[in-house]
């Protein structure tokens, strides 16, 4: 049985009353339900799945697979998101303009939103997806290369550092540091940490964070504050303090509570900069002929890698290289290994990528699971580099010598366990 903090039931009997408190302590203490949201430009699911009412692309499991043995995952088919932070799908959808568009997710390790963000944005928006901790910066920028898009850029920075970017975004999502009183089911940390003076310290933080980021949202645009907490003090409290301390206007609001939803702890707050701001101006520059890649892309260069950055956003994406610690963007194409260039990881997944450019091997389960492992695999295959996919999806490349597949997954990604479940851990 979980035992809550005794400040924090005193706190939401406060806030909800008795009858809805003890819901959501009931709620607690039951088992959350699993939900993922498929990459509709890789894969659909079948009928038979119940889907998240407020996501078009979420979806109920009924059992938790062993996802990290679903080479499917590995390929960017599907991200695991918790279904009341799916929200933010309706969210962009009732209020975001239907345009091009530049938006930022400041917070956005490990990325769920992002992804859901870059799913729902017009095909020619940039996404800017922010983490200030490198570790988990480094994360997101796996989540958002599995992902696929080229429209995107990973930065790792502090929200203080995207002060000189006046103006620039249309949509900006702060998914605030908080008491995190939503994951008290999944992390019995969460409940250690939690105190009243946390939750004040948490409510100056993300007002902090608000402030800093304000100059860079452009008059008009929409802004989406959230939090995985349940009480009104880093919640309702601070978004009617954006809406009367940095000029906004609230536009809707929802709490998901376990026991009233099917969904852990969260808040969302859609609020509108007051003012009226002009469409981004995209300056084209030109473009280069890679025949890699679908699209107009413009190269970009670093001592190691290779990037294409998609033409209409390709100045802007420049700028940020040049001002903020950028870890990817656009399509990465290659990368120095040593003395050689080879292929990128990143292009394999681009749903960019044109799939003629390399010869294609169809790899079983577990040839696949073995080629995420970082292990090689004998198959026969014509001389020199070629795509690995599973089930139709990409996996990454390989170098073909002689019958044998020499891995090129990144080290730093491969399944680390030498544990294989029995049969396949496949969810579709």
């Amino acid at each position: 049985m979980m035992e809550l903090p005794k400040d924090f039931v005193t706190l939401m009997q406060e806030h909800l009353g008795i009858a809805q408190a003890k819901e959501l302590f009931d709620g607690l203490a039951a088992e959350p339900s699993l939900s993922v949201r498929v990459n509709p430009r890789k894969w659909s699911a079948p009928s038979s799945y119940e889907t998240v009412p407020w996501c078009r692309h979420g979806y109920y499991l009924v059992n938790r697979p062993a996802f990290t043995f679903d080479p499917l995952f590995h390929a960017g088919a599907y991200y695991v998101q918790e279904a009341g932070s799916m929200y933010l799908d309706h969210i962009v959808r009732t209020y975001a303009p239907q345009r091009p568009l530049v938006a930022l997710d400041l917070c956005a390790a490990p990325g769920g939103k992002s992804t859901l963000l870059r799913s729902l944005l017009p095909d020619d928006s940039l996404l800017v997806s922010n983490e200030p901790m490198r570790q988990r910066a480094q994360v997101l920028a796996e989540n958002m290369i599995k992902w696929g898009h080229p429209g995107c850029v990973v930065t790792q920075n502090f929200p203080a550092d995207f002060g000189h970017l006046h103006e620039a975004f249309d949509l900006v999502v702060v998914d605030a540091p908080c008491s995190g009183e939503g994951m008290f089911r999944k992390d019995e940390q969460a409940i250690r940490d939690w105190s009243l003076e946390n939750v004040e310290a948490c409510v100056r933080r993300q007002r902090a964070i608000l402030q800093d980021i304000w100059p860079c949202v452009k008059p008009g645009a929409l802004v989406v504050y959230s939090t995985c907490t349940f009480n009104r003090f880093e919640d309702e409290d601070n978004a009617r303090w954006i809406a009367a301390t940095l000029d906004a206007v609230l536009l809707e609001e929802r709490h998901f509570f376990p026991g009233t939803d099917r969904a852990e702890g969260f808040y969302i707050a859609a609020l509108r900069k007051s003012g009226v701001g002009e469409p981004s101006p995209f300056p084209l520059s030109r473009a280069a002929s890679l025949p890699v890649l679908d699209g107009s892309f413009e190269i970009h260069n670093t001592s190691v890698a290779q990037f294409a950055l998609p033409l209409a956003h390709a100045a802007f994406a420049k700028k940020l290289w040049r001002t903020l610690n950028v870890l990817t963007g656009g399509v990465q194409i290659s990368e120095l290994k040593g003395r050689d260039w080879q292929p990128a990881h990143a292009l394999a997944l681009s749903t960019a990528y044109v799939r003629s450019t390399y010869p294609e091997v169809a790899l079983a389960y577990n040839e696949a699971i073995a080629y995420l492992r970082r292990e090689a695999v004998r198959r026969d295959a014509p001389k020199g580099i070629v795509l690995l996919t599973y089930r139709g999806l990409p996996l990454g490349f390989a170098k073909s010598v002689n019958g044998r597949l020499n891995n090129l997954y990144p080290q730093e990604w491969r399944i680390r366990t030498t544990y294989l479940p029995e049969g396949t851990a496949e969810i579709f």
